[in-house]
């Protein structure tokens, strides 16, 4: 006579198991730059921008990940704490004249340098062998130094609100932001970035 072997408390303990690796499981995803692209807009006549070369602060990282800047016709290695520095003096430099000049900014006032917000342009430019971390990093560097100026600006524009732009961007983000209260910020966030416009462009990678 033969005993059988209930197999059905093993087959629970294999689908807690189961479920157990389920739940417990970190899936890896992929991480990524969030970036609003501006509208498509068709321009029916085909004109040339010309950019001064003043008005233009070129970053390259190279294949070992090192990061050279070029302004006022030189080139300089930089290391990455004095990137958000260096953007933020060639942003807020302020050495137009005339009808180029520039009211708010604060800088040297280099006539070598950017004219004022709207002139000036930040160029990135990266190496194929690029380390995916420092591609990150330097993005968040320049796009911390158009905030910096945002803030002070946002500051000095609109005192009574006791908040800087990205806090003021963060609240009119958050859903729970009153209507009324998002459609107040978002004119005074669009009359900064038109004062402070974000002239960031990614050369071909190399």
């Amino acid at each position: 006579m033969s005993t059988e072997v209930n197999a059905g408390s093993m087959a629970d303990i294999a689908f807690l198991l189961l479920i157990f690796f389920l739940v417990t499981t970190d899936i890896a995803t992929d991480s990524g730059l969030n970036r609003k692209l501006p509208p498509w807009e068709e321009d029916p006549q085909d004109t040339e921008v010309v950019i001064k070369e003043k008005n233009i602060f070129t970053i390259n990282v190279n294949s070992a990940d090192r990061i050279m800047v070029t302004q006022k016709g030189e080139s300089d290695p930089i290391d990455l704490d004095n990137l958000r520095k260096e953007a933020v003096k060639f942003l807020d430099n302020g050495g137009g004249k005339g009808a180029d000049a520039c009211k708010y900014c604060k800088g040297a006032r280099d006539p070598r340098s950017s004219d004022n917000f709207d002139k000036a342009v930040i160029s990135l430019s990266n190496n194929r062998l690029t380390k995916y971390k420092t591609y990150i990093a330097v993005q968040n560097e320049i796009i911390a130094a158009y905030n910096e100026i945002r803030n002070r600006e946002f500051i000095r524009e609109y005192p009574g609100e006791g908040i800087n732009y990205v806090q003021a961007n963060d609240e009119y983000l958050d859903p729970a932001t009153p209507p009324n209260r998002r459609e107040n910020l978002k004119t005074k966030l669009e009359a900064i970035r038109i004062l402070v416009p974000q002239k960031f462009s990614e050369a071909e990678t190399k």
